[in-house]
């Protein structure tokens, strides 16, 4: 039988959009038809967002995506004032970043090995890669541990993600050099997770409450969604970039309703693209399309596009076209991290 070394051997490498100046290939795909003509138009979507210095751009993500290989292009959006604000599935922040962060590392695998022997050997597969099951369930236990270490009361995520940027810089540091969490601790990026508890957080909190039945920590929802808000109120303009769907998706448009309620003159948001395999046939929130999303009031018309196409293939080129076009270097970074009051802790 085969041992734990033998399937985790293969470390997933994370992409570096640095290295590959895609720019004469999408700008070639313009001449072109059907997806690849998306692309492009996409590409350029995000490249009008860069250059419009009055609007704040908010990054959505869902799927396994940093699992994949695509961490690294987050990292560097963040870096390099690209993104100002991200509303994530907490598997890619938490399972994925914040489990790389630790230390720990996802490995090529294939689907095409017996899944009870993965099991036994306590390894875990997601499509064609695996994660050490046992050093996950140190990531649980180090998210109760942070947990354990704030005061008994609601949080929102972005607040209990800034006490995760805060606990690796007390604690030497993430092991890698782009972890996203960090960056966008350093950054003054919020991290948004609509469904916190979705991932290794939530087996933090089951430790964590089970161990402090009286007073714990709690995740307040409606926090999330007004402080998600709060950036729409803060910063008028505001772009779009959505990777898959699901609920960051529809939550990152739905702000735009609920400032309108606020305010009665909230903009939609002026830009918006989303890469997703997901389409109208299947009846679900990912595949809804911008065009719908404009009938309730949430994005323009103007500037949209759907690129219908798997994260690893498109992202790359949408973001590496947009770095190597240079206008973020001219970009000033919000620093939405700053209209909220910061939770003083010790981790």
């Amino acid at each position: 039988m085969a041992t734990k070394k033998d399937y985790l051997k293969d470390v997933i490498q994370h992409i570096d959009i640095k290295k590959y100046n895609v720019v004469p290939l999408v700008d070639a795909m313009e001449d072109m038809a059907f997806s690849a003509r998306d692309l492009n138009r996409a590409a350029k979507i995000y490249e009008l967002m860069l250059n419009d210095k009055n609007c704040g751009i908010i990054l959505t993500l869902a799927g396994s995506l940093f699992s994949a290989g695509l961490k690294k292009i987050v990292y560097d959006l963040v870096m390099n004032n690209m993104v100002d604000a991200i509303v994530s599935t907490g598997a890619i922040i938490v399972d994925q970043d914040f489990f790389e962060a630790l230390g720990f590392k996802h490995y090529k695998g294939t689907p095409f090995r017996d899944d009870n022997e993965l099991r036994e050997l306590h390894i875990d597969r997601i499509y064609d890669t695996y994660i050490d099951e046992d050093e996950l369930r140190i990531c649980d236990e180090t998210c109760a541990k942070i947990f354990n270490s704030l005061d008994s009361r609601p949080y929102s995520s972005r607040e209990l993600l800034w006490e995760f940027g805060k606990y690796l810089e007390n604690n030497g540091g993430p092991k890698v050099d782009d972890s996203v969490i960090y960056a966008c601790y350093q950054k003054n990026v919020p991290i948004f997770v609509p469904a916190f508890s979705d991932c290794s957080a939530g087996f933090g909190f089951v430790i964590h409450q089970t161990e402090n039945p009286e007073k714990h920590v709690s995740v307040d929802s409606a926090k999330d969604f007004l402080e998600l808000t709060k950036i729409k109120l803060e910063c008028k303009e505001t772009g779009i970039f959505m990777i898959g769907g699901g609920v960051p998706k529809n939550f990152t448009q739905d702000i735009v309703v609920a400032a309108d309620i606020l305010t009665e003159d909230a903009p939609m948001h002026k830009y918006a693209i989303q890469i997703t395999v997901a389409d109208e046939r299947d009846g679900a929130l990912s595949g809804s399309t911008l065009k719908e999303a404009s009938s309730w009031g949430k994005v323009s018309m103007t500037y949209e596009q759907m690129v219908y196409s798997e994260a690893t293939i498109a992202m790359p080129l949408v973001a590496g076209y947009a770095y190597h076009k240079g206008v973020w270097k001219e970009r000033k970074p919000k620093e939405f991290q700053k209209i909220y009051k910061t939770v003083v802790s010790e981790v």
